[in-house]
C-alpha cells in the first residue's frame, strides 16, 4: 500500500477548503413536509450551497423534499463536543423527524484524518467490525432504525486510475465497505449503494478539484442512484 506523499496531504487539504468555501458547509435544513433526511460528509454536502448537491438531485428526482444535514470534514469517530454538535459528527446530525428514509455516508475522514490510511486496523475495528456487526457505524445505523425510518448507506467514490491524495486509501476503503455491505445484509431496511464502480477508467469529470470530492456531474448521478433504491 502506498503512503500518502506530503505534497497529496497538501492537496487534499487544499481541495477541503475549496470545497468549504464553494459549498461543502453545513446545509440548511429543508424539513416542512420531508420524509427523507441526509446525514454524512463532504460526498453528500459538496454543491449545497448551489443547490446541486446529491440531496438536490433526489429531490429533482423524485419530486419531493429532502431535508439534507450533511456537513464536510464530518466524521463517525470525533469527541470535540462544540463542533461535534455542530454536525462534525455525523450522529448529531439527526433531527427528530418522521423519516421514512435516511440517506447516510461516512468514515472516510476518520480513516484519513485518523490514520492517514495507513496501519488502521484499530480505526477500521472501532469503525465496524470485520463481520459488521458492532462499532460505531452500526451502533449509529441501528439507532437511525429504531425510529422507524430505511437507511440508505452510500459509499464511497474511487479514483479513475490518475493521481489522487486518496489513491493510498483504496485498500482501506475496499475493506470498509465490504464489512458495510456486510452489515446491510443483516437488515432487510438497511441498504449499501457502492459507488466503486461508477468512475470509468482515466475518466476525470467525476471528481472535482484536488480529485477528491464529487464534481457536479458525480452528485447528480449519486442522487439519482439514492432515488432509485426509494422509488423501487
Amino acid at each position: 500500500m502506498k503512503i500518502a506523499t506530503p505534497y497529496k496531504q497538501a492537496a487534499f487539504v487544499l481541495a477541503l477548503l475549496v470545497l468549504l468555501i464553494m459549498g461543502g458547509s453545513q446545509t440548511v435544513a429543508r424539513d416542512q413536509g420531508s420524509r427523507i433526511l441526509t446525514m454524512g460528509d463532504s460526498l453528500l454536502a459538496a454543491h449545497s450551497f448551489s443547490g446541486r448537491a446529491v440531496s438536490n438531485a433526489v429531490e429533482n428526482a423524485l419530486g419531493e423534499q429532502v431535508t439534507d444535514r450533511s456537513v464536510a470534514g464530518a466524521r463517525i469517530i470525533y469527541g470535540l463536543p462544540i463542533s461535534g454538535a455542530m454536525g462534525m459528527k455525523i450522529a448529531k446530525q439527526y433531527r427528530t423527524g418522521e423519516w421514512d428514509w435516511i440517506i447516510l455516508n461516512g468514515g472516510g475522514n476518520d480513516l484519513w484524518f485518523g490514520c492517514g490510511c495507513h496501519k488502521c486496523d484499530r480505526k477500521m475495528n472501532r469503525l465496524i467490525s470485520g463481520n459488521g456487526s458492532y462499532g460505531d457505524i452500526p451502533r449509529l445505523v441501528s439507532k437511525l432504525r429504531r425510529t422507524g425510518a430505511r437507511v440508505i448507506y452510500v459509499g464511497y467514490l474511487r479514483s479513475p486510475g490518475v493521481d489522487s491524495p486518496i489513491e493510498s486509501c483504496r485498500d482501506e476503503g475496499d475493506e470498509l465497505e465490504r464489512r458495510i455491505d456486510e452489515m446491510a445484509k443483516a437488515d432487510t431496511g438497511v441498504y449499501f449503494l457502492s459507488l466503486a464502480k461508477l468512475v470509468p477508467f482515466g475518466d476525470r469529470s467525476f471528481h472535482g478539484f484536488g480529485m477528491v470530492h464529487p464534481s457536479l456531474k458525480a452528485s447528480r448521478e449519486i442522487g439519482k442512484r439514492i432515488a432509485e433504491i426509494i422509488g423501487r
